[in-house]
């Protein structure tokens, strides 16, 4: 099948998806904020299970398809294919939609290693088709306003970043994100640390050096679940990474240091847990928003728990913007906003991540 062009994209007429995947990614995040982007609609979903077929057909309507593989979906005449299946399908099922002339979307990780990530990207060069990798927590309510913050100069040469995803699970779910099989991609480090390596590096550019710990600690675990990462940029800035299941009491989400002032930041952004609640953005409700109560501080010299600083209202959570843009890109062309390439870099510090922790040594990264 040859590659699209973005003439065969018409205007007026919505781009039809399929979503390879409805667990946790693919129920959760794709499938609401794909049917709340104006120009796409959730055509097909990818699953071989009865009871998710009737939860997506509950949640999308009686008028969504199914498919039992993803095979089924090369010759459907879809637009885009979201694969938001297991972490160890998403190279092959990515390859083979993109060699059938299909524009992709891929949940992070995109791949397990940055050459495969580098291949796919190739791939998708060759085709002319866009590929792009599903980083929401760009749109993070949090990361917005530090992004803000930064572009005003207000906390003047950052010397140090501080950025944690913890949590308190003492007991291992199981399942594929927690097997010590390499084959399944599993454990923190490529979980929640693809989302906090990539921001680190949308914020402070290119990694430099690599160094990180990862441990199990929870009984009967089988990947790492408590896990550091300390980047050196070739900016300058210091990254401090943290991501854990093990965390009694959680730390703040940022904890950013300048020359001029820092700015610390408590809580979770909200859109996680509201589309867990089956609320979807788009239907005339705020989206994205936070109390007042949860809002960062500002300033230098005291603590923000005893008073320090002053309250910098955090902008609104955003992940309906990632769709938005891939609609875009899709008619109009042009860069993806996620691109494989800026994946294959976070991969590059993620595989440079896990031989520190296995070896103990710091490690080079190339740019």
């Amino acid at each position: 099948m040859n590659a699209r062009t973005d003439t065969d994209f018409r205007a007026g007429t919505d781009l039809r998806v399929g979503l390879v995947g409805y667990g946790l990614a693919g129920s959760v995040f794709h499938a609401p904020l794909i049917a709340a982007t104006e120009g796409l609609v959730l055509d097909t979903v990818v699953t071989s299970s009865p009871e998710r077929r009737e939860q997506a057909r509950a949640e999308h309507g009686d008028g969504l398809r199914f498919a039992a593989s993803p095979d089924e979906l090369y010759d459907a005449g879809l637009d885009l294919v979201v694969i938001a299946s297991p972490n160890k399908t998403h190279v092959p099922i990515a390859t083979e939609a993109l060699k059938a002339g299909i524009p992709v979307v891929v949940d992070k990780p995109l791949a397990g290693t940055a050459a495969e990530a580098r291949g796919l990207a190739a791939l998708a060069e060759e085709r002319g088709l866009l590929l792009s990798v599903f980083q929401n927590r760009r749109w993070d309510n949090d990361f917005l306003t530090l992004r803000s913050l930064l572009a005003s100069g207000e906390l003047g040469e950052i010397q140090r970043f501080e950025s944690r995803f913890e949590r308190w699970r003492p007991q291992p779910k199981g399942g594929w994100r927690e097997s010590g099989d390499p084959a399944e991609i599993g454990g923190l480090l490529y979980d929640l640390g693809s989302h906090l390596v990539d921001q680190a590096l949308v914020l402070f550019g290119p990694a430099l050096r690599v160094y990180a710990e990862a441990d199990v600690r929870r009984p009967g675990a089988q990947a790492d679940d408590d896990t550091f990462i300390a980047i050196t940029h070739a900016g300058g800035v210091r990254s401090h990474l943290y991501v854990s299941a093990t965390t009694a009491q959680l730390g703040p989400r940022f904890r950013v240091l300048g020359s001029a002032a820092g700015y610390v930041k408590y809580g979770l952004d909200p859109q996680e847990s509201a589309l867990r609640e089956g609320r979807q953005p788009g239907n005339g409700e705020p989206w994205g928003l936070e109390p007042e109560g949860m809002w960062g501080r500002l300033g230098s010299g005291e603590s923000p728990l005893t008073g320090g600083g002053g309250p910098v209202p955090t902008l609104p959570g955003d992940y309906p913007a990632y769709y938005s843009a891939i609609a875009a890109a899709l008619r109009e062309g042009g860069e993806p906003p996620v691109t494989a390439h800026e994946a294959a870099a976070a991969l590059d510090v993620l595989e440079a991540a896990r031989r520190s922790a296995r070896e103990g040594v710091t490690v080079e990264v190339a740019l």
